[in-house]
């Protein structure tokens, strides 16, 4: 990859992911580009927790912006536009040559993200980072280049690969997480049943908007939840005032029951009907794919609920290839009843072998 982009123009992109998931997330980015007709070469190593995308030719990154919506990756953590790549970094001074590539971007950003592969190697630069980040920050300010009180500049990403290489780039706010390197800093509830209500956390963040979230998790409003035992995400709906029907025929934990929101009936998950229309149906039952996208889809088709959060649990191989067919199921099932929906997936921090989907009715 070049090291000396003009201003504003995009070397590639860079997609930090699950170790383990880069093959997923090239095939991903390697298929959106194609479809925006953004040609480039997909460089990518096994459990190193990120893929980069290098252009044919540079490309300025609005351009990029408009053809492609990264936030419409699946497996991507994080994402961000290159706009230089920086090695042989002085382990003594890493600030000065790093300040003096971001100045010649001719732009002011609202944050910095200070980021690094979410690996063994990565976690082992978290005291260097935890010291860097002021140093760095306070340089950036004192040149006037971070205005954390504008919100509409772009947000300067330094991806820290080893000691001596960085990648630098900037994202806009509603193509990247707030978050570094896409980790949600979420507290374990001392309350909590287990620590799948951390998965539903993440989603709500996630995959619903601010207005999204509280439009449509008031208290009083009815939800089931399928296959909810222990009650991690039967806890996480009563917690935030919802009323729960939580379907399992194992036991759920005293502290689900204590909230005093959730009736815990034994029933079979794909088999149960609710009598009258819920708000919110949730689902994270260890079930093919297959068989747990038409069950959800037919849930929201015929109007049972009127959204819903799910688990997509994830074949060892030609994971993307096996959400695409999830996708199609569930299309499918909409066009049928000639139904306009919202459909967004992720693959979250919390999420292993698995994808989180949220899907309603427009």
């Amino acid at each position: 990859m070049p090291t000396a982009p003009q201003p504003c123009e995009s070397l590639g992109l860079l997609v930090q992911c699950r170790p383990g998931f880069e093959a997923d997330a090239s095939l991903e980015l390697q298929t959106s580009a194609s479809a925006a007709r953004l040609e480039g070469k997909i460089e990518a190593r096994a459990q190193s927790g990120f893929i980069v995308l290098t252009h044919d030719k540079p490309t300025p990154h609005d351009d990029v912006r408009r053809r492609l919506d990264l936030s419409r990756l699946i497996f991507a953590r994080q994402s961000f536009h290159v706009l230089a790549m920086l090695d042989a970094l002085p382990e003594r001074d890493r600030l000065t040559p790093l300040l003096k590539a971001i100045e010649s971007f001719g732009s002011r950003f609202s944050a910095l993200l200070l980021e690094t592969p979410d690996t063994n190697d990565g976690k082992e630069q978290s005291g260097f980072l935890k010291r860097f980040a002021p140093l760095l920050e306070a340089a950036l300010t004192k040149a006037a280049l971070l205005r954390p009180d504008s919100p509409h500049l772009p947000r300067l990403h330094v991806f820290l690969v080893g000691t001596q290489c960085a990648y630098l780039g900037v994202s806009v706010a509603s193509e990247g997480s707030s978050w570094p390197m896409g980790i949600p800093r979420l507290r374990m509830p001392k309350d909590a049943p287990s620590r799948s209500t951390l998965k539903l956390a993440e989603a709500i963040l996630t995959l619903l908007s601010a207005d999204e979230q509280k439009a449509t998790l008031r208290p009083g409003l009815q939800a089931v939840d399928l296959g909810a035992a222990p009650g991690g995400w039967s806890w996480q709906l009563a917690s935030r005032g919802l009323r729960v029907t939580a379907l399992d025929n194992g036991p759920l934990a005293p502290s689900a029951m204590a909230t005093g929101l959730i009736e815990h009936l034994r029933a079979d998950g794909f088999t149960w009907r609710p009598k009258k229309p819920v708000e919110w149906m949730v689902c994270d039952m260890v079930e093919q794919p297959s068989r747990i996208a038409p069950l959800m889809a037919e849930w929201v088709a015929t109007g049972r609920c009127r959204r819903s959060i799910f688990n997509l649990k994830l074949p060892m191989k030609r994971r993307y290839e096996e959400v695409e067919r999830c996708r199609a199921l569930i299309d499918q099932r909409m066009r049928t009843g000639n139904i306009k929906y919202t459909l967004r997936i992720k693959h979250l921090y919390h999420d292993r072998e698995e994808v989180t989907c949220y899907l309603t009715r427009r």
